[in-house]
């Protein structure tokens, strides 16, 4: 394919338009020797004259005459390639994919839905289930946003920090170790629940476990997050979780909230999305429309849930 040098084409416009040196030079803004000089490209490149002086006049070629006639509409469609993106929320007809855990399906997604609903009427919204696992493959998946907690991101991902989060045990009422503190033999003595959907909420407390070499026994790995409470609700389980999910659950459920009996390191919420859609205005509108909704409950819910454990170490 031959090379074309795009810069000429306004000038080769001017000076086909006004047939005159001077006149192209005063519309462009540049100096007389300086449309000369592209003039002299631009007959290189067509091979053509172009511009013939008659007397006082300049005539144009017969290449020149047929390139005129479509040189305007060819400047539209380059100005057109050009054109920054403009995005109308009113008018976005787009589906847009976010994946988390359920418990932000639960609680966060429904007012991120609505402030999408209202701004962006004929936008649509796909919730997904997300997997630590599947962070490595996210420049495969159909996925504008992740919300998850991670501390390492691969190449190539942007990220927004929601915030932090500390540990805490959600348990039944009366559930023998809710009367009394109790301490880290205690807490490996007793039955344990995951919740394995999101985020790897668990890897800090084995992190923090594994220089005692002891680990926690399992009864229960599950999905979501309300299957968990109502093993909770009927065994001797412990569920030890972030201290924002802690306290709502403890909140909805009639559960208690206990702080953990050993140090375990604060987790970071991550928004998370590919290089790839860092520029899209699309993708920077839903990212600004979601981000308020998971920053304000994390940070919100931690606060309520440290100082309700502050007040019972006090108490």
């Amino acid at each position: 394919m031959r090379h074309v040098n795009l810069n000429l084409l306004p000038t080769l416009k001017a000076l086909l338009e006004t047939r005159s040196v001077s006149r192209a030079a005063e519309l462009l803004h540049l100096s007389q020797p300086s449309i000369s000089k592209q003039l002299a490209q631009l007959r290189q490149e067509f091979a053509d004259e172009l511009l013939v002086r008659e007397g006082q006049r300049w005539l144009l070629t017969p290449r020149a005459e047929r390139l005129l006639q479509s040189l305007s509409r060819t400047l539209e469609v380059l100005d057109e390639l050009y054109a920054p993106v403009h995005f109308d929320p009113a008018n976005c007809q787009r589906v847009f994919r976010l994946a988390s855990s359920d418990y932000v399906a639960q609680y966060i997604l429904p007012q991120i839905g609505e402030a999408l609903a209202q701004a962006a009427p004929h936008a649509a919204l796909e919730y997904s289930l997300w997997h630590k696992e599947q962070l490595p493959l996210l420049h495969s998946l159909e996925l504008d946003l992740v919300s998850t907690l991670t501390d390492t991101l691969p190449a190539q991902l942007n990220s927004q920090c929601q915030g932090e989060d500390g540990l805490a045990i959600v348990m039944r009422r009366d559930h023998p170790l809710s009367r009394r503190p109790f301490g880290l033999a205690e807490y490996l003595a007793a039955t344990h629940l995951q919740v394995s959907g999101g985020g790897d909420k668990e890897g800090a407390i084995e992190q923090a476990l594994a220089p005692h070499g002891v680990s926690r026994r399992w009864f229960a790995k599950v999905p979501f997050f309300q299957a968990a409470v109502e093993l909770l609700k009927r065994t001797d389980c412990l569920l030890s979780t972030p201290s924002h999910i802690a306290w709502q659950l403890a909140q909805d459920h009639d559960l208690i909230l206990r702080p953990l009996p050993f140090a375990c390191a604060r987790q970071h919420y991550q928004l998370i999305w590919h290089q790839r859609y860092q520029q899209d205005p699309a993708h920077r509108w839903f990212r600004e429309l979601v981000f308020p909704y998971l920053s304000g409950h994390l940070q919100q819910a931690t606060r309520a849930a440290e100082q309700h454990l502050a007040a019972q170490s006090v108490g």
